[in-house]
């Protein structure tokens, strides 16, 4: 006989509730799953009988069923879908527990007295979702470019978030004051363009790659020499937007506003989908501000940056911030995820702000080598990365929102020779293009400067 539950009706503001699925045995391991995207159906069965939990999260909307006493015997696994159903994950939430999460896209929600899971036998189950309506209370941030000073102006800029507590103390402001602006003038010697390295650059365009709209700039730190193209062009930051937000963050450190010993609350109106893991956490759950802000870059979770980000002052503060070190384009208007691209930069500003970053323009010498610690230890390889010759290293942040594609870091060859890269690319959704493009320009760069004695530096 078949068992059929519903999930009990819960407020709209999606708060977390729980619920238990009759069965006995514990599960010794979860054997097979399948996503119907066409159906909103998930099936799963495990080797023994188990006793499934669930919960419904918002912003975006999740259900997460957790399977008790189960192991998932294999990496975690992700698998995106095209629909109002955007990715289903499973993973092992604890050492004890398997947890699948079903992540509807952004600003839709479920009905989840409509939700039906069944129970075939202790050991196979299924649930049934209806089909996710949008929820009208949701704004949708539609960018409307335009030109001037009030480019993006269609774009929803929120206002700035207000600081929480840590208990036991009050937290003074991570900004106290907006410092002057740095000028760079006697950073870098007077360099030149790279002529050759900059048509061959550009010719790429052509071809195989004819579709993209790239953006990029490169610059030899002993020379100052350059090569660009559409350097000054604005693009949507993606989560390369992590990148100065790490930077503003020791700066506060430096100051002596804000510890990296401090512990930060991820609170309900923080937790959003996309990239990290910390989303799937419990409300309520405590990360050190270190632990934090190396979640925000190495795994870029964009939970953990709105932590961060929050913990700053929000949105406005830092974009005094990015102001005061030169960058005028350099602007955020939303928190992660941001996927429709209204945080916005250049590939001449990443450089330009990789290049205080390295002369040590804006951290003290303890500060600058836990960022660029942290920016080494980016799990993302498959961009810049790709195209650096053996035992090259390399410090950086990448960016993906689907059409948007980027990468920006400092390399250091095995000569101990440096140059700065930032490489922006807007494409059809998802186009594996965009990834080869950068490959294959990574490529070509590194083996221009590689060129022994002065070849390297000729026009």
């Amino acid at each position: 006989m078949h068992l059929d539950f519903k999930l009990p009706w819960v407020l709209s503001s999606l708060a977390g509730f729980l619920l238990v699925f009759p069965s006995s045995v514990q599960a010794n391991s979860l054997q097979s799953w399948r996503f119907d995207a066409r159906q909103n159906r998930l099936e799963f069965s495990t080797d023994e009988g188990v006793q499934p939990t669930a919960q419904l999260v918002a912003n975006p909307t999740r259900l997460v069923i957790d399977l008790p006493g189960t192991k998932l015997k294999r990496p975690k696994i992700s698998e995106s879908f095209s629909g109002t159903v955007q990715n289903l994950r499973i993973g092992q939430f604890d050492a004890q527990t398997t947890r699948l999460v079903i992540e509807l896209a952004p600003g839709y929600v479920l009905d989840p007295a409509q939700v039906k899971v069944r129970g075939q036998s202790p050991t196979q189950w299924s649930v049934q979702l209806p089909t996710p309506r949008l929820d009208v209370a949701s704004p949708v941030v539609i960018p409307a470019q335009t030109t001037g000073a009030s480019q993006w102006a269609g774009a929803t800029i929120p206002k700035p978030t207000v600081m929480g507590t840590v208990p036991g103390r009050k937290i003074s402001p991570a900004i106290a004051a907006t410092p002057p602006a740095i000028d760079l003038n006697g950073l870098m010697p007077a360099g030149r363009s790279l002529n050759w390295l900059q048509q061959r650059l550009a010719s790429l365009r052509s071809g195989e790659y004819a579709s993209l709209k790239p953006g990029m700039f490169f610059m030899d730190l002993e020379t100052g020499n350059y090569a660009e193209v559409n350097g000054d062009k604005v693009y949507p930051t993606a989560s390369i937007i992590k990148l100065p937000i790490l930077i503003a963050l020791f700066q506060a450190v430096d100051a002596g506003t804000i510890s990296l010993n401090e512990t930060l609350t991820m609170t309900r109106d923080v937790i959003v989908g996309g990239s990290g893991e910390i989303q799937d956490l419990p409300p309520g759950s405590k990360f050190s501000l270190l632990d934090t802000a190396t979640k925000m870059i190495v795994t870029s979770d964009n939970t953990a940056t709105n932590m961060i980000i929050k913990r700053m002052g929000g949105i406005q503060v830092l974009n005094a911030r990015f102001r005061s070190w030169g960058l005028q384009k350099t602007v955020m208007r939303n928190m992660l995820p941001d996927l429709k691209g209204t945080n916005t930069t250049t590939a001449r500003e990443l450089v330009q702000l990789l290049t205080l970053l390295d002369k040590q323009q804006l951290l003290s010498s303890r500060s600058q080598s836990q960022a660029l610690d942290i920016l080494q230890r980016v799990r993302n390889r498959t961009l810049l990365p790709v195209g650096l010759g053996r035992g090259a290293t390399i410090a950086h942040k990448t960016g993906d929102i689907g059409f948007i594609l980027g990468d920006a870091g400092i390399i250091q060859m095995p000569t101990g020779k440096r140059y700065l890269a930032a490489v922006l690319v807007e494409s059809a959704y998802d186009d594996p293009g965009a990834r080869d493009f950068i490959q294959d320009v990574s490529r070509i760069v590194y083996t221009y400067l590689s060129q022994p004695g002065s070849a390297a530096f000729l026009p």
